[in-house]
């Protein structure tokens, strides 16, 4: 079946970068978007001012105070910066996404643009950059604020290398937010009801977020022998729990993370601290040097990009195969 109605000569993306405008500029224009912009702020506003409030009285020298502004969690609300944005990026990317693609159905005007000259592909992906880029620019503008307001709270500037490691956390978070974009444009695809489509990237939020944890452990609790004998039996089944729990996107996001923003870190897992391989040569509680916190979090992050390209590439095989005329 052809991409459009008729056969067009030139590039699959001839298009693209108009899709990726009208997009682009829709998404910052809308009341949608400020919605989930006062949202994700005020969201975030809580735990960063708490955060600065107590970082203020820390007395004893600190290298990385200015990492502790997205992972501390204060004592009067006990949930962090980076927390707070692991539950609202899913939101923020499945409003921008659930109704991408349904949408252009139900207004009959998807067969319409595709009569110009704008291939599926163009369409879809142009759709997804444009959601993604203003994706980026919310998340931007919110590390701006939070680095703006450690610069004018704590009265010290941050070391290269915590710049660094907060940038790669940005870039992270967008990658985060990237897939459950395509898990909503997904269901948009699938679906012609909007509702429908935003409830079931909703659910499968929710599925991610609350009982999947709960669902590896009780798998790996099932299939573990009544009693170990050696520690290479626990270390097994402690790897297999921890297969299980990534393949939840919040769970790499959150070891992401972990590895940029505490750089004490060394290994994941229960028994990181037991595997004489991965501690070797390392002096216990310092840091890491930021190129070996990359390549400690790199399978995360390949995941997470694994992750939104597969999902994407799957609701580009399911649009190929859409009708779209009216």
């Amino acid at each position: 079946m052809p991409r459009n109605s008729g056969q067009r000569e030139g590039s699959p993306f001839t298009g693209l970068a108009p899709v990726f405008m009208k997009e682009f500029s829709d998404h910052l224009s809308s009341a949608r978007m400020m919605v989930l912009m006062l949202f994700v702020i005020v969201f975030g506003a809580f735990p960063v001012a708490s955060s600065l409030q107590e970082l203020r009285n820390i007395t004893e020298a600190d290298a990385y105070l200015f990492l502790r502004i997205f992972t501390s969690a204060p004592e009067s609300l006990p949930i962090s910066f980076v927390f707070a944005l692991n539950f609202i990026i899913p939101i923020m990317a499945i409003g921008l996404g659930f109704d991408s693609v349904n949408s252009e159905f139900n207004h009959r005007t998807l067969s319409r643009v595709l009569s110009q000259p704008i291939y599926r592909d163009a369409l879809l992906l142009g759709k997804f950059l444009g959601a993604l880029a203003t994706l980026a620019v919310a998340l931007t503008a919110l590390w701006l604020i939070v680095f703006g307001a450690g610069l004018l709270l704590l009265g010290i500037p941050p070391r290269g290398v915590e710049v660094a490691r907060a940038a790669s956390f940005l870039l992270v978070t967008i990658a985060y937010g990237g897939v459950w974009l395509a898990v909503a444009m997904l269901f948009s695809v699938i679906f012609r009801s909007t509702a429908t489509s935003a409830l079931c990237a909703l659910g499968l939020w929710l599925f991610f977020f609350f009982l999947w944890p709960m669902i590896a452990s009780a798998i790996t609790t099932g299939f573990a022998p009544s009693q170990f004998r050696t520690a290479d039996e626990v270390l097994a089944v402690e790897q297999v729990g921890s297969v299980l729990a990534r393949l939840s996107p919040g769970t790499l996001f959150g070891e992401a993370v972990i590895g940029l923003l505490n750089p004490e870190t060394k290994a994941f897992g229960y028994f990181a601290n037991m595997l004489l391989s991965q501690s070797r040569g390392l002096i216990p509680g310092a840091p890491l040097p930021f190129d070996q916190s990359l390549l400690l979090i790199w399978p995360q992050i390949t995941g997470l990009i694994a992750g939104m390209i597969v999902v994407f590439a799957a609701a580009y095989i399911v649009f190929q195969r859409e009708e779209v005329r009216a």
